[in-house]
């Protein structure tokens, strides 16, 4: 199965009260630990940024294909997959940050998440909510006001078989 190379979707902005993105958002923001017995993935949605102040509602106003842009150190903190999961099953269809927590990097690639690195924004010429289109393996943006750098050969070949056990089961 190929998997489409361009994201189009509606972004998230998430900013704190001043504008900036927001830094360091760690996985208890994303996913809080009070949720943890939640196994089922159409469940875990609802609790998306349930713990991250001023972003609370983000799982009542998420939509498909929706793709969310943050600021460093995105998903820093404990190893738990809910923290990627809750995304999926969200149907937010990638991950766009300055830089990435080194667990939480493996866990989303390893599970067919697209995460992308922020090469640049200027958050003065893009809107919150704005339809942006992205390719994976170029890291071109039909928008002027972001950068972003392309995948990987190991993470696209991840991508493409859909997750890390799909990939694995087809190295020869």
């Amino acid at each position: 199965m190929q998997k489409d190379v361009i994201l189009n979707g509606r972004i998230w902005l998430i900013t704190n009260d001043k504008g900036e993105l927001i830094n360091d958002i760690d996985t208890d923001m994303i996913f809080h630990n009070q949720y943890l017995t939640i196994t089922d993935l159409d469940e875990m949605g609802q609790y998306t940024f349930d713990n991250l102040e001023g972003w609370k509602d983000f799982a009542d106003k998420a939509l498909k294909d929706d793709i969310i842009v943050v600021g460093d150190n995105f998903g820093a903190g404990s190893s738990r997959q809910q923290a990627v999961d809750c995304f999926k099953s969200l149907a937010v269809q990638a991950i766009i940050a300055k830089s990435f927590g080194a667990i939480y990097k493996r866990n989303a690639i390893n599970s067919g998440l697209p995460i992308l690195v922020l090469d640049s924004i200027d958050l003065n010429n893009i809107e919150n909510r704005e339809m942006v289109e992205f390719d994976l393996e170029n890291g071109e943006t039909d928008h002027n006001a972001i950068n972003i750098e392309p995948f990987s050969k190991v993470q696209m070949d991840i991508y493409q078989a859909g997750n890390l056990f799909a990939y694995g089961k087809n190295i020869k």
